[in-house]
């Protein structure tokens, strides 16, 4: 089993901040729109650099989405900043009738969505924007690991057509993927290969999943850890071949389990190959506030979750199996 390091914490967001400076260097049709949180979005540094690329709505979302959908018209690819509930559910029609519907440019970029916020007030989390998000045609939804992961994605979805909502967050969280990996839409990527269990994680929970990984391989469970940055398009492929080996699932997410990742893959397994699948998510709740680490173990969303998780899914695949061999008998 690989094992996973890091020297450093830093938050995704930053990542963000970083990859959207390195984009408008590369392009310089890449322009930003705030609505007053410049610094939680951490634009600072595309802004000293290309102050003549940025407009600063203020608190008005809705107009900033009317706004970059316009600006995608005449070639330029907007990047709107806010946080994730005020640029999903608070706008949704604007994105639904103005962007996703004309399949404009627009590269939604969105924070403290999910637990992480913490202390910060519940209003400032949403736990269902990923659901909000896929089911709109022709929108792409990723969800990166670390700092290192969203940087690569904020530069990749500059050079991508289409509207696109990325997922960033507030806290710190280990950097452990390569600064120089490739980013690739719609590509999963195997953080760990194995044969008894495939769990696929997103965001934060890759490095949940990892430690849960650690703590099976202890217990002689060989499980097999994928990376589903890419929400929408989801890699299909990439499932079906992990499923075939392990024959069960654990998908793990910091999202309602209604409509998220799991579901996602839920749809995939129907189609082709259905196992026995556990879910790691929110279960159908308001979040509320408090410190991170703790919210995540009071929501069963950290890698002591997984573990058990994973030991529910393997009894459902052992009883399966022995229910084949007497059926055949």
């Amino acid at each position: 089993m690989k094992k996973y390091t890091f020297a450093e914490k830093k938050d995704t967001r930053s990542g963000f901040g970083d990859g959207l400076l390195e984009a408008g260097r590369r392009n310089e049709n890449v322009v930003a729109l705030c609505s007053g949180l410049v610094g939680s979005l951490k634009m600072e540094a595309f802004i000293n650099a290309f102050p003549e690329r940025f407009t600063q709505v203020g608190i008005a979302e809705a107009n900033m989405m009317r706004i970059a959908a316009h600006m995608a018209i005449g070639g330029s690819i907007p990047f709107t900043g806010s946080f994730a509930n005020f640029s999903t559910g608070h706008v949704y029609d604007q994105i639904r009738q103005s962007i996703a519907f004309s399949n404009r440019n627009v590269k939604i970029c969105a924070a403290n969505d999910r637990l992480m916020p913490g202390d910060d007030e519940t209003v400032h989390q949403i736990l269902e924007d990923i659901r909000l998000m896929k089911m709109l045609p022709g929108m792409t939804v990723i969800n990166p690991c670390d700092y290192n992961q969203t940087k690569a994605a904020t530069i990749a979805i500059a050079e991508y057509q289409g509207p696109v909502y990325l997922r960033i967050g507030c806290t710190m969280v280990p950097v452990f993927t390569a600064a120089d990996e490739v980013f690739e839409i719609g590509k999963a990527s195997v953080m760990n290969e194995g044969t008894d269990v495939s769990i696929f994680a997103t965001g934060h929970l890759v490095w949940q999943a990892i430690l849960a990984g650690e703590q099976l391989a202890e217990m002689g469970i060989n499980a097999e850890i994928i990376n589903i940055h890419t929400i929408k398009p989801l890699d299909e492929a990439a499932i079906i071949k992990s499923v075939a080996k392990t024959r069960c699932v654990v998908s793990a997410e910091e999202h309602n389990r209604l409509g998220g990742l799991g579901d996602s893959i839920a749809q995939v397994l129907i189609e082709h190959d259905p196992v026995p699948m556990q879910y790691v998510a929110i279960n159908d709740l308001h979040s509320e506030s408090g410190k991170p680490k703790e919210l995540m173990k009071k929501y069963g969303l950290d890698a002591g979750h997984i573990v058990d998780a994973v030991r529910k899914v393997l009894k459902r695949k052992a009883g399966e199996k022995e229910g084949r061999i007497i059926k055949q008998r």
